[in-house]
C-alpha cells in the first residue's frame, strides 16, 4: 500500500468530513483538494472516491440522529395512537418524494455530469454564484424560528419544494445542503429545521450515488484503492460526528452569512490558483 496515497485518501477524508452538511460543497471541495493533491491518475477512479466516502458522513447521521431514525422505524405504520401524518411511514414518503426530482435527472446523466462538471472552474463558478444566492435568500426568507424537525408538520408540497431545489446540488460547487436549506426556506421550514431535513434527505441521495458508483467500477478496483475508500470513509465519519452538532448550534444563534462569504473568496482563490497552473 502506497502511504502517501493513503494519506491523501485520509485528508480527503476530513475534507468530506468537514463540508457535507455544511453550505459550502463537499463535492466541490474534494474535486479542488483531489486536483490539488494529485489524488489519483485513475479520473475515474477519484469521481467514484469523491461519492463513495460520502457514506461515512452519512453514517454519522444514522448514529447522532438515531433515536429519530429508532423512532420512525418503531411506529413506522398508522396506529390507534399515531396518525399518518405522525407515522414513521409518512415520514419517509416526504423524503422519497424530496428524492424524485434529483434522481430523475442525475441518474440517466451521471455520466455525462461527471465528464463534463467534475472540474475546478465549474465548481468555482458554482461556488460564487451558490454565495451571492444565499445571501440574498437569507435576508429574503430566513425566518428566526429555530424549531427542530420533529416539531415541523411536513407536508407534500414542501418536500417537493424541497427536492427541486436539491436538483440545483447535482452542479458541484452549489451545495445540495445549501440547495436544500434555501429550498426548505422557501417551503416554510425553520433554518434548523431545514438542517436536519437536509440531513435526512442525504441518507438515500448518498447511499443511491455511492451504490451506482460502486457497480459500475465494480472488478476494475485495485488493492490499494479500496484501501483508500476505506481510509476516506473511516476518517469522514470520525470528522462528521463533530461537524453535525456544531452545525446545528450555530444556525439557532447566528447566520448562514458567513458560510457565503467564504464560498465567495474560495471561489476566487481556486481561479487564482487555477491560473497558477496548479491543478
Amino acid at each position: 500500500m502506497d502511504l502517501l496515497f493513503a494519506l491523501k485518501a485520509a485528508i480527503l477524508g476530513v475534507v468530506e468530513g468537514l463540508t457535507e452538511f455544511l453550505p459550502v460543497s463537499s463535492t466541490g471541495h474534494l474535486i479542488i483538494f483531489s486536483n490539488l493533491l494529485k489524488f489519483s491518475d485513475n479520473t475515474a477512479f477519484a469521481n467514484m472516491f469523491t461519492m463513495v466516502i460520502q457514506l461515512g458522513a452519512i453514517l454519522a447521521v444514522l448514529v447522532l440522529y438515531r433515536k429519530k431514525i429508532w423512532d420512525t422505524i418503531v411506529h413506522l405504520f398508522p396506529s390507534k395512537n399515531v396518525s399518518f401524518e405522525k407515522s414513521g411511514l409518512y415520514f419517509w414518503l416526504m423524503i422519497v418524494i424530496s428524492c424524485v426530482p434529483a434522481a430523475a435527472i442525475g441518474i440517466p446523466f451521471d455520466d455525462l455530469i461527471e465528464e463534463k462538471l467534475f472540474n475546478p472552474l465549474v465548481v468555482a463558478c458554482a461556488l460564487f454564484v451558490g454565495g451571492l444566492w444565499m445571501m440574498y435568500a437569507e435576508s429574503k426568507l430566513r425566518g428566526n424560528q429555530t424549531t427542530s424537525l420533529s416539531t415541523t408538520k411536513i407536508t407534500a408540497k414542501m418536500a417537493i419544494i424541497v427536492g427541486l431545489f436539491q436538483v440545483l446540488s447535482i452542479v458541484p460547487g452549489m451545495s445540495r445542503s445549501a440547495s436544500t436549506i434555501i429550498g426548505g426556506w422557501v417551503a416554510g421550514f425553520s433554518t434548523v429545521a431545514a438542517a436536519e431535513y437536509s440531513f435526512f434527505l442525504a441518507i438515500p441521495v448518498m447511499f443511491g450515488q455511492a451504490l451506482l458508483n460502486i457497480l459500475k467500477a465494480q472488478g476494475t478496483l485495485l488493492a490499494s484503492e479500496w484501501i483508500a475508500l476505506g481510509i476516506g470513509f473511516v476518517v469522514s465519519f470520525i470528522v462528521a460526528l463533530a461537524v453535525i452538532g456544531s452545525f446545528i448550534s450555530y444556525l439557532q444563534k447566528k447566520p448562514m452569512k458567513v458560510f457565503a462569504i467564504y464560498r465567495i473568496i474560495f471561489a476566487f482563490v481556486v481561479l487564482g490558483v487555477g491560473m497558477l497552473g496548479l491543478f
